[in-house]
């Protein structure tokens, strides 16, 4: 499927803003899941880009300014077209990270023994190095979404996956964490992914995150799971970025001087195109 993806981010401030530094993990990348035909990414001064660990393209800029410049907004537009594959299972580059460092645990995702006691009632934890059944790994994808529902606006951007995970309910990110969270207390690497989803006249959907599950280490293979909708990604998912969780790829993340207080909108269409 061939999608035309329209990303921005309005910051609006009550006072002038002094000084911004922003990173930007906005840039999708071309691999077995997808092709990127064309994209474009816009800031308020010029970007620089560089590959980060995990094989994103990070992208920064620094504002500064005067009061005088009376400066209460900040935009932030990426734009392009995706070719999605349908493709969900896949073998990482070489270059990319051993499969054993999404093992770590992070603030966000981290193992737990509750964890790994509800993970245990659908996947066998595999030998050191051994592989995991994908058919497993499904059935713990669908009883990790009936244990934290989905329910929006019930979470932020600190949750963790043992908070979302004992309140039994989270957003897209607080699933894709439990998921990485049960994977990894059962010794089964996990990455979280950040995306797009494809839904017709469903743009709240738009902006979405799944899990990556390595089935077999020694040969670097992954599937690609999207918790929410209980499935393997397919035709209607756009991969942006990947890292151990949220906090490690997230759209945009910065700091500032000056501003007072800020209010931020973000808008995402999603067109398919020639339908």
């Amino acid at each position: 499927m061939k999608l035309h993806i329209r990303h921005t981010t309005d910051y609006r401030y009550t006072e002038p803003l002094l000084y911004a530094l922003q990173t930007l993990w906005l840039t999708p990348q071309t691999g077995p899941t997808q092709t990127v035909n064309i994209w474009s990414l816009g800031a308020p001064q010029k970007l620089f880009d560089q590959p980060d660990t995990f094989g994103n393209t990070v992208s920064s800029y620094t504002f500064t300014g005067q009061p005088s410049d009376n400066v209460y907004w900040s935009l932030v537009n990426a734009a392009g077209e995706v070719d999605t594959l349908g493709v969900a299972e896949f073998t990482d580059a070489p270059t990319l990270p051993n499969p054993y460092l999404f093992l770590r645990a992070t603030d966000l995702a981290a193992p737990h023994p509750a964890l790994a006691e509800f993970g245990r009632r659908f996947v066998t934890p595999p030998a050191s190095g051994g592989r995991v059944e994908l058919n497993q790994l499904l059935a713990l994808s669908q009883g990790v979404a009936a244990v934290v529902g989905y329910r929006k606006d019930s979470t932020n951007v600190t949750t963790t996956a043992l908070q979302a995970f004992e309140a039994g309910a989270g957003v897209c990110q607080d699933q894709a964490h439990v998921m990485i969270a049960v994977c990894r207390s059962l010794g089964i690497p996990a990455r979280y992914v950040s995306g797009y989803f494809y839904a017709a006249n469903e743009p709240d959907l738009a902006s979405h995150a799944w899990a990556d599950v390595c089935l077999d280490v020694a040969t670097r293979r992954w599937a690609s799971i999207d918790v929410t909708h209980s499935c393997l990604i397919d035709q209607r998912h756009v991969r942006l970025a990947v890292g151990t969780d949220y906090n490690a790829c997230p759209p945009i993340k910065g700091v500032r001087q000056g501003g007072g207080k800020e209010s931020m909108t973000v808008t995402i269409t999603i067109e398919p195109v020639g339908v």
